[in-house]
């Protein structure tokens, strides 16, 4: 499937121009993604990398920086003619673009310089790999020094998360943004996003008749989408002091999740039809009631325990985290999307730090079938589950059932399974190499555009505010545990559980 833009770019050359050059970002998927996409033929010849950092180095040292950077994090392994392509239009420029404005004007001066070496028109490609409070502060100084001019299609910005720390927080830096740039211009990055198995997502709903016809309340019995990481904060304390795991994971990666789900075909494939029916699948998510009392939500944080074998300290001792912390690292809830589609579907979501695996997966569990003929005397026959598998695998399977060999006539689990990890052998391009192209195609498909997030911030404080009294006492699970017992419990009032489904071991050897 082929998504259609409205901006393609024939005959245009590209300036990637990276605010924080020298950061782990930078170094660890954007460096590779730039190598990838030039090695690969993916980017006109007309291309340069611009990183833009505050650290006094030379050109030559940065682009050995870089090589060291592109081996140990490529995807597939590096190929040494590409690399020198690839490190013949890596640029760096040392800017102190925070404390000194009149640096700017500097820049663009040494910009058109090289912009005017192209034959074809430049697409100027800003990504902000820098700490959230200068997203603003930058823009406006791009738009102040004619970096980037408002309205002007090959002027480009690309924005990390997060996008504010909360609603009034992200309304307020909206509107410092969309001063400076038309909406069409910003690309507010979401990197599950750009993940294969998500983009997979519509594929996977729209193109088959076995599933588009039954994809409603009439057939699915619930879906449950997991986010689970054995990693700790890994020395970003006090950053996750500020999010927690609603911020950091649920009011971004899950919710966009559950967008691509749940919402209705769109009238064509144009990213605006896309992304209007998105909207409309967050608006009608139920907000929680502010009640003050944590019903229907589990939320956790780790203690000390065992982690792959390791003891690990709990959150609390974790550098840069408050003693007496109540930062939650794990989320388990119950949401609802009340429309006729999905009214009485009930959506399961969880995500934390320091659990058992690594997993992130979506399990739609379709409804039992009566208790009469198959069914008749093995009445507790498991259900048809469609898996679709994120990471660390990529792929998904069918769960169906068959009768089992032999003479007698017994019922059994059969899993009709898609590795995209063996399909392509590790070929497949990593997220960040499909947002980089797709934001230079002008397709903004992948992006979250501002009344989705404005979407997904309400319904993150409603269940804020919701526990904001008589929350539920920290630490309350094990590091290399499943989670809080509180999340299980959730499930089990109303009969059901979480479903751990693991993808054949073939599918995770590669």
């Amino acid at each position: 499937m082929t998504l259609k833009n409205h901006h393609e770019t024939p005959g245009r050359s590209l300036l990637m121009m990276i605010f924080g050059g020298t950061g782990d970002l930078t170094h660890r998927k954007l460096l590779p993604a730039m190598y990838h996409l030039i090695a690969e033929g993916r980017l006109p010849e007309e291309c340069s990398v611009i990183s833009i950092g505050r650290r006094d180095l030379t050109e030559e040292e940065y682009r050995e920086q870089a090589r060291a950077s592109v081996k140990e994090h490529s995807r597939s392994g590096v190929d040494e003619q590409h690399m020198e392509r690839f490190l013949s239009k890596l640029h760096y420029k040392r800017m102190e673009f925070i404390s000194d404005p009149g640096s700017y004007a500097e820049f663009r001066e040494w910009l058109e310089k090289n912009e005017s070496l192209y034959k074809a028109p430049a697409v100027r490609l800003f990504f902000l790999a820098v700490a959230p409070e200068f997203f603003g502060l930058i823009v406006q100084r791009l738009r102040q020094n004619q970096l980037i001019v408002k309205r002007n299609p090959d002027h480009r910005v690309m924005i990390e998360k997060p996008f504010g720390s909360d609603l009034a927080s992200a309304r307020e830096l909206n509107a410092t943004i969309t001063e400076a740039l038309d909406e069409k211009q910003v690309y507010r990055i979401d990197h599950y996003l750009g993940k294969e198995m998500i983009r997979n997502i519509l594929a996977i709903r729209f193109g088959n008749s076995i599933f588009e016809p039954l994809w409603n309340h009439h057939y699915i019995d619930n879906i449950q989408i997991t986010s689970a990481e054995t990693l700790g904060v890994e020395g970003r304390g006090a950053y996750y002091e500020q999010s927690g795991i609603l911020k950091d994971m649920l009011q971004n990666h899950l919710l966009q999740i559950l967008a691509l789900i749940t919402m209705e075909p769109p009238a064509d494939l144009m990213p605006e039809s896309i992304r209007d029916e998105k909207v409309k699948a967050l608006r009608a998510l139920r907000r929680y009631e502010p009640v003050g009392v944590c019903a229907g939500i589990a939320m956790g944080q780790y203690g000390p325990g065992t982690s792959l074998g390791k003891p690990v300290p709990g959150y609390r001792v974790e550098p840069d985290v408050a003693p007496d912390s109540t930062v939650p690292t794990y989320i388990a809830l119950r949401a609802s999307v009340d429309n006729f589609r999905w009214g009485g579907v009930p959506i399961y979501i969880r995500a934390g730090k320091r659990l058992d695996r690594r997993r992130t997966q979506i399990v739609i569990e379709f409804k039992r079938l009566p208790g009469v003929n198959y069914y008749q005397e093995f009445r507790e026959q498991p259900p048809n589950l469609l898996v679709i598998e994120v990471q660390p695998a990529e792929g998904m399977y069918f769960q169906i059932n068959a009768k089992k060999p032999g003479n007698e006539f017994r019922m059994n689990q059969v899993e009709l399974n898609y590795s995209q990890n063996i399909r392509f052998q590790g070929n497949v391009p990593e997220a960040y190499e499909q947002l980089i192209l797709e934001a230079f195609r002008a397709n903004s498909s992948l992006f979250t555009r501002w009344d989705e997030l404005e979407q997904s911030w309400q319904f993150v404080e409603s269940v804020e505010q919701m526990c904001a009294e008589g929350g539920q006492a920290f630490p309350n699970y094990a590091a290399g545990s499943r989670g809080p017992a509180r999340a299980d419990r959730l499930l089990h009032e109303e009969g059901r559980e979480w479903r751990e489904i693991d993808l054949p071991e073939s599918a995770r050897n590669h």
